[in-house]
C-alpha cells in the first residue's frame, strides 16, 4: 500500500474510534490484538490486511471503502466497473486488490479483482470474519487452508469459512488473478 494511503486510512481510523468514544485497549480487544499491534496499525506503522480493515469496519459500522477512500458509497441500484478498473488497494507486495463495488451502499458483500504475483516467500495465512469465495480468472495458484492446500487453475474456484487461516499463491512465472468475494 502506498505510504500515503497508509497514513490516510491510520487517520480515519484513529477519528472513528475517537468519535466513537472507544481507546486503543478497547479497539485492541475488540479485534483481538494487542494494544501495541494496534497501535502500530492505527497510527500507519504497519500495513493493513484486509481482514483488518474489515473488522475495524465492522465495529464503525462503516463500509470498507469508507475506510480505504474516505469517500462513502453513493449508489444503491447498482454498480458498474468498466475493465481494468475498480478502486485500487495496493496492500502489500504480494497481492494487489481493485474494490469491484466501491460506489455501492450498503453491500452484504466485498468483491476484489485481486492479483497475486509469482515469489519465493512462504505465504502469509490471513483470517476475517464472514466466508469468501475465490474465481480463478488467470493463471495458477495454490490455495491455502488450514493444514492443507489445493492447487487452482483458471475456471477454478473455492469457497470457505474465512475465520480458518488462508492464502493464495501464484505458481509459475505469471501473475495469477482471481476474483475474491468476502462475505460479511
Amino acid at each position: 500500500m502506498a505510504e500515503q494511503q497508509l497514513q490516510e486510512i491510520a487517520l480515519r481510523i484513529a477519528s472513528l474510534r475517537d468519535i466513537c468514544d472507544l481507546t486503543p485497549a478497547q479497539m485492541a480487544e475488540k479485534l483481538g490484538l494487542t494494544e501495541e499491534e494496534y497501535l502500530r496499525q492505527e497510527s500507519g506503522e504497519k500495513d493493513f490486511a484486509i481482514s483488518f480493515l474489515c473488522k475495524v469496519a465492522d465495529i464503525f459500522g462503516v463500509d470498507v471503502l469508507d475506510l480505504m477512500s474516505g469517500d462513502s458509497p453513493t449508489l444503491s441500484m447498482c454498480c458498474v466497473v468498466k475493465n481494468g478498473e475498480g478502486y485500487d488497494v495496493k496492500r502489500n507486495k504480494r497481492y494487489d486488490y481493485k474494490h469491484l463495488a466501491f460506489t455501492f451502499r450498503n453491500k452484504k458483500a466485498e468483491p476484489f479483482m485481486v492479483t497475486v504475483d509469482p515469489n519465493d516467500e512462504p505465504p502469509v495465512m490471513n483470517t476475517h470474519v464472514g466466508q469468501e469465495f475465490d474465481y480463478v480468472v488467470s493463471g495458477t495458484m495454490q490455495f491455502f487452508i488450514g493444514d492443507i492446500s489445493y492447487v487452482l487453475e483458471e475456471g477454478d474456484s473455492v469457497y470457505f469459512d474465512s475465520s480458518l487461516p488462508h492464502a493464495e499463491k501464484a505458481m509459475g512465472n505469471k501473475p495469477t488473478k482471481f476474483i475474491a468475494v468476502v462475505i460479511k
